[in-house]
């Protein structure tokens, strides 16, 4: 039960460090969270406080997610996230979270929607090993055989396939925190995160202990 922030991956740079080595880093730019709703175990069963980020018009929201932000003299907010705390009696409703929670953190787990690439083959989508490239080969990126044919006359489940790749949620974890700009609301990780650029990401303290 850690507390993250969410940003906006702003992309790629190189920086250096105080030895001269050239460290490859993603920087996010993460806007102050306004807390929205703050949950225990007696009222919801569990304790948990919900973040909002991504100012927008009531036009772009729903009936439902305007009347939720108003019970609570919130304004209009794009994107709400909740975060699992122990103690949600240290937050209030209309209290903003920036990148101070992140101060003491040395490695931080990052999650976020890769980018779709469609529909690829067996050979791009896990890395199969292509077949023979002579004029008479008729299997060069091919999948080859996907099991018997009399026994068990069908295909397993979980069998690796052809079929659509990325656009899926996926987790980076221990990314070092190269640095933090809090004048400019920017964080920079080590290595890269996943997602294009302009879309946001979850930063949470990384709950991985080995080295």
């Amino acid at each position: 039960m850690t507390l993250g922030v969410i940003g906006e991956k702003l992309g790629m740079t190189q920086v250096f460090d105080d030895n001269g080595t050239c460290v490859p880093v993603t920087v996010i730019k993460v806007d102050p969270l306004v807390v929205t709703q703050v949950k225990t175990v007696e009222t919801d069963g569990y304790n948990a406080i919900q973040v909002a980020t991504t100012p927008c018009k009531e036009k772009h929201l729903t009936k439902a997610q305007i009347g939720h932000l108003k019970k609570n003299e919130i304004s209009a907010y794009r994107t709400l996230k909740e975060f699992r705390v122990e103690n949600p009696s240290e937050y209030k409703i209309g209290q903003t979270i920036d990148l101070s929670v992140l101060s003491s953190v040395e490695k931080v787990d990052v999650t976020g929607k890769s980018i779709g690439k469609g529909f690829q083959g067996t050979v791009k989508r896990h890395n199969f090993s292509r077949g023979p490239m002579g004029h008479g080969s008729k299997n060069h990126r091919e999948p080859g055989s996907i099991g018997a044919g009399t026994s068990p006359s069908r295909v397993f489940k979980g069998k690796r396939m052809a079929g659509n790749m990325g656009n899926e949620m996926v987790t980076v974890a221990k990314l070092k925190i190269v640095k933090i700009d809090s004048d400019k609301n920017l964080i920079l990780l080590k290595g890269s995160v996943p997602g294009p650029e302009g879309k946001l990401v979850t930063i949470k303290p990384s709950r991985i202990k080995w080295n």
